[in-house]
Formats: C-alpha cells, structure tokens, sequence
C-alpha cells in the first residue's frame, strides 16, 4: 500500500480521492476546509491550506508519502510541484508549474518561444491599465480581456470594450487576485466552439488528447464556460495543428507527467491560440466526461502517474458522445428546486446537485456559483450538439 497526498477535497476532486482508493492505496487529504466531501473517502485528513508549501511539505515528509496530488486545482499546483521536487517524487518541474499558474508568466513565455499570443500587458495599477487599453484599442479598434494572472474558474474576468468600463474590470479583477498582477490583453474572435479538455502527458510526450467543445450562457458571463462536450467539433487539420502545438508548449516546459486541462481557440485564418493550460485535471467532472467517452479512468491514470508507474492503454478516439454541464442560475434568488426534462433525465449518467431548496443562488458569473454537475450521453453529435445549446429546455432551476 503507498502513501498518496491529494491537496484539496471538494465534491469534484474526490473523483481522484476515490480512484486511488480503489487501486489500493492509502489517501492523505489536506487543505483547510474540513467539511469538503472527499475528505469521507480517504483515510486521514489533515487541516493546512493547500497554498502553505512549508507546512504541506513537513506534512509530508512526516508521513513520507510516496506520491502527491493537485487533482483539478490550479492554486495548489505550485504546492504538489514543490513538495515533490523537494522530496524527489514523481512531478513536473516547479518553475513550469508557476508559468502556467500564472497568467502574466504563460503569456511572456509563449511569447519567447513564437507561438500565437494576443496583444497583452501584466499591470499592478489602473493607471498602467488605462495606457495600455488606450494603445491596444487604438491600434486594433476591438475589446480588451481584463482578468487575474493567478485565478481558475474564470473568476474575475471581464470584456471591456469602452475605456469608461475599465476601473470596474480591474477592480473585479483585483477582487480575485492573490499577486494583484492583472492581465490586460486583446479580445481574440474565434472561428467555432472556443476548445477546451484535458490531456495526459508521460515521459515527456501527450499520450491522450480528448479535445472538447466549450459551452457559454449569455445569460450570465458570457466569458465563462458551462459545460463541455465529446467528440470535439474541429476539423483534422486543425486538431493536428492544436496537438502540435500544445506538444511543443509542453516540451519546452519540460513538463513530465500527468493531466493538462486545455482551453484553446482557433482564428478565422486557422491560427491555433493557446488561451491558457491547467497543469492540472479539469475540474467540474470535466475527466469523468472523458472516462466516459474513453473508456479509461483518467483519474486512475493522475494517481499512477503520481506514483511513478507507468500508463498504457490510453487511446484519443472513441464513438460515444458525451457532456459534463455545470447547473446554475441565470438570476438571483431562493433556490425551490431543480427540475430536470424528460427529454434528457434518461441519458443522464452521474449528478450532483451542490446547492439546496432555499439556499440562495446568484447569477452564473464564475464557475464557483454552479449549483451541481451532470454528465450526460446522446445518441449522435447532432443531439448533443443541440441540447447544449439549448439547454435552458432540459434543465429548470426554480427560484422565488
């Protein structure tokens, strides 16, 4: 039986807490949030936020661990490199783990290395927002990004598309930033469904690529995606495009083991732009959708990784089609209940619902306001395809 460390234990990452259960070994679980559900399903829970790497760190070398986990978290990431660099574990390197958590770092590094990368600025003022919103909007005419370098869940971002807009975007920015380095940058038109998904990576290489469309409510935050879906809606050419280029970010990272979670566009002239990528699973059940589609255990494959042993069986194609879809609200209100559509209960294969009946629900501005997950098959893409975008037909959450 090995000693394995997963940072975090919310309802999304016991998928990993309960996949390295079920091979056998013996789960530690920490992070400050005593009440998360994972923490039932392992065998010793420690209370130390998941971002202390000293304390994680002695943590771990007192109960020397054999592996450590940041399943679907992007804040913890740094801490599980750190640890395992520290004490010669499995991992990737820890200063790749900080480019890619940090929005600011990515962009400049994609910039070096001459791979397509929007128009930006990392600043730490308003002032120097306001310069560079000025000398975009002026040369490009278009809507800026502004959005945290270090938050996940889309949280804290917005499109601004007149200067009189901007201080409330940095300042919603700021809100949800811990280093308070702020990305402004230009808004990027895409050419059909933004592409999101996780891929694996062993011995340096991405052994699976399970590319998935992206789903947005305007509604809500039209910046912030609801749901994801299998098989990918993008043409071959395009696919090898993205592969060949997410291989090279990842390469020359040096990034050894384990899942990404991807988000990607692709332009009107074809020009693949790597929006950022997760050295982490995708979180909101977004591997369990691929496990489904598959048919492998992608979390199964994040514990082993993390322990040093070798995967194989991992394929990228599959006939099934599948979607992962966050529950939410378009209003504020009192939640009396979610109601769930004839047309689609039948084919739906796990649910989670995270709220209650009169828990008080807000608008879906960041994907921390989701009121549970579901995971759904269809019988064709062109089904799928439609519930996803409509499904305000399938899915009712009542209020009052």
């Amino acid at each position: 039986m090995k000693r394995i460390m997963q940072l975090g234990a919310n309802a999304f990452q016991a998928t990993a807490i309960k996949a390295a259960k079920d091979l056998g070994h013996y789960v530690i679980t920490v992070d400050y949030l005593p009440e998360n559900p994972g923490h039932r399903f392992a065998d010793e829970y420690h209370n130390i936020s998941t971002v202390d790497r000293v304390n994680v760190l002695r943590l771990a070398q007192s109960l020397k661990i054999d592996g450590i986990m940041s399943y679907a978290s992007d804040i913890s990431a740094p801490t599980a490199a750190y640890v395992a660099e520290i004490m010669g574990l499995p991992g990737n390197p820890l200063e790749s783990v900080e480019v890619l958590t940090h929005k600011h770092l990515t962009r400049a590094f994609l910039e070096r290395h001459g791979f397509n990368v929007p128009k930006n600025r990392g600043v730490c003022n308003i002032h120097e927002a306001r310069e560079f919103f000025n000398a975009l909007s002026g040369a490009t005419g278009g809507a800026v990004m502004v959005k945290p370098s270090d938050s996940n869940g889309s949280k804290g971002v917005s499109r601004v598309d007149d200067i009189k807009d901007l201080d409330k975007a940095f300042s919603y920015a700021r809100s949800y930033s811990r280093n308070k380095v702020i990305i402004v940058e230009e808004f990027l038109i895409r050419d059909g469904y933004q592409m999101g998904g996780d891929a694996f990576i062993q011995d340096g290489e991405i052994i699976f690529f399970g590319f998935m469309n992206e789903y947005f409510d305007e509604r809500c935050n039209p910046l912030v995606p609801i749901g994801e879906s299998y098989p990918p809606i993008l043409a071959d050419d395009l696919k090898a495009k993205a592969k060949g280029e997410i291989q090279r970010f990842m390469r020359l990272l040096g990034m050894r083991i384990g899942a990404i979670n991807m988000d990607f566009i692709v332009d009107g002239r074809g020009e693949v732009y790597i929006i950022e990528i997760g050295p982490r699973s995708g979180g909101n059940w977004i591997s369990d959708a691929l496990t489904e589609a598959a048919g492998i255990d992608l979390a199964k494959c994040v514990v082993k990784s993390a322990l040093g042993e070798h995967i194989s069986g991992l394929k990228s194609t599959c006939e099934n089609c599948i979607a992962s879809y966050i529950i939410h609200s378009g209003y504020n209100g009192l939640l009396q209940r979610i109601e769930y559509d004839p047309g689609i209960k039948g084919d739906i294969i796990a649910l989670l619902e995270t709220a209650k009946t009169g828990d008080m629900v807000s608008r879906f501005d960041n994907a921390g306001l989701g009121l549970g997950v579901l995971i759904f098959r269809s019988k064709d893409i062109n089904e799928m395809l439609y519930r996803m975008d409509n499904m305000e037909k399938f899915i009712h959450v009542i209020l009052s």
